[in-house]
């Protein structure tokens, strides 16, 4: 099992609506990508770092679960560029993505 993390930085000055990302990008993406192979997306919103009081580290984590490396790669390879397109609706925040090997 695949999981994408796209993480959203916690950056002053930083423009995040949470409510479109929610609303708006996750359903498309489920659209798009769901017969592609998506078989899960979930939404963290960040809350505090690691010590009591601490600003987030991250506004927004998006985690999107797929069988294979595979099945990620041909559905990017068919819709990335409308995934990516609706980006700055809803943030000027540069993600970062790392694609990981779920093991347990």
């Amino acid at each position: 099992m695949i999981k994408v993390s796209v993480f959203y930085p916690n950056e002053s000055g930083k423009r995040f609506d949470l409510e479109y990302y929610v609303s708006r990008h996750k359903p498309m993406v489920l659209a798009k990508l769901g017969p592609l192979g998506l078989n899960g997306l979930t939404v963290d919103k960040g809350l505090m770092g690691g010590t009591p009081g601490s600003a987030a580290p991250y506004v927004c984590i998006g985690h999107m679960r797929f069988e294979t490396m595979e099945a990620y790669k041909q559905a990017m390879k068919a819709h990335g560029k409308e995934v990516l397109a609706d980006i700055p609706n809803f943030t000027d925040i540069t993600p970062v993505v790392q694609v990981s090997e779920i093991q347990s």
